[in-house]
């Protein structure tokens, strides 16, 4: 049986919520999506006079995808070379972002204004690494935004050697909108993706953007190769549950919520023993019960005791005995 490639199912690289707390957290309940770290800039990790702390992740956390934030082909190239090292499974650059502080530093969505430079992004990390380099990017930002606008995009980074695209199907608008707001105001284009798989069938592309159920996934894994979950990965992880078993063909059984808490116990007192603060890891699991009897409960107790360190050593633990009381929860 051929095997199912990581990018089938795959969780989009977030600032500020996909960190290495979150992505152990997640990888309880799937195995096999690809993760992606938030994006690192290539100057914090060039500058770094430590030892990367950027980018440490735990050997559960793979497959991880690296996901480098900047413009210059050789320091990207450098980063690259300094991730494989570390092991990631990829180096994916970020071509996508439109918020005010990534555009300040040349890089992120406006970049598609640039594709000669991103080909040029692409070929030098490719002349580094063994392994694949992938981009993230929209389907266009304002002022090159036409379908043909894209495919000049993608043809040019093909022909550099990229080995698969992310594509979130809206344009980026650079100037007046903010990150938020380029999420849902420009209109969604998942057409645009289709044609393009149609147009670079070789090319592996992965599709993102407003896909929250499992139902929606398999609908565009009708017309491309991959779907990347965003703001729904975070917000009601437990989608995951069944993504082994329907995407990657496993065979075992799904976990029970009570087993994730169960499973993150042992990560959670050793993170504690060595300094992390307990609402660093407890913030990302406040959507494990999203949609479900006894949400509001979960959320509750863990605010109520997160910050209370003495409290908190053993939460998880307590809120196992409260769910087991059915007059309780």
């Amino acid at each position: 049986m051929e095997k199912v490639p990581s990018f089938r199912v795959s969780v989009a690289p977030m600032m500020d919520w996909t960190d290495r707390h979150f992505r152990f957290f997640i990888r309880l309940i799937t195995k096999k999506s690809l993760l992606y770290t938030e994006m690192v800039t290539t100057g914090a990790i060039l500058k770094s006079t430590s030892n990367h702390r950027y980018l440490q992740f735990s050997v559960e956390e793979l497959p991880l995808s690296l996901q480098l934030g900047g413009d210059s082909p050789r320091d990207l190239a450098e980063c690259a070379k300094i991730g494989e090292e570390y092991g990631y499974s990829e180096i994916n650059l970020n071509v996508g972002c439109p918020s005010d502080r990534v555009q300040s530093g040349s890089f992120g969505a406006c970049l598609m204004k640039e594709p000669h430079l991103v080909a040029e992004m692409v070929a030098a990390c490719k002349a580094k690494v063994k392994i694949p380099v992938t981009v993230k990017h929209r389907i266009g930002v304002n002022g090159k935004e036409s379908y043909e606008d894209l495919v000049n995009f993608v043809d040019l980074i093909q022909k550099a050697g990229v080995d698969g695209i992310s594509v979130h199907a809206r344009i980026a608008i650079l100037e007046g909108l903010s990150p938020k707001e380029n999420r849902t105001v420009p209109p969604i284009r998942y057409n645009d993706v289709y044609k393009l798989k149609s147009d670079f069938p070789s090319l592996p592309i992965s599709i993102n953007g407003q896909i929250k159920s499992i139902g929606e996934m398999k609908e565009h894994l009708q017309f491309v190769d991959g779907v990347m979950i965003g703001r729904a990965a975070y917000e009601n992880p437990f989608l995951f549950q069944k993504v082994d078993c329907d995407f990657f063909g496993e065979n075992e059984q799904s976990v029970t919520r009570e087993e994730v808490i169960e499973k993150l116990q042992p990560y959670y007192e050793r993170e504690l023993s060595l300094g992390t603060k307990p609402h660093h890891i407890l913030r990302h699991c406040f959507g494990l019960y999203h949609g479900v009897k006894g949400a509001g409960q979960y959320r509750k107790f863990l605010t109520s005791f997160m910050f209370d360190l003495d409290k908190s050593k053993t939460i998880l633990k307590d809120f196992l005995k409260i769910s087991a009381d059915p007059i309780l929860f």
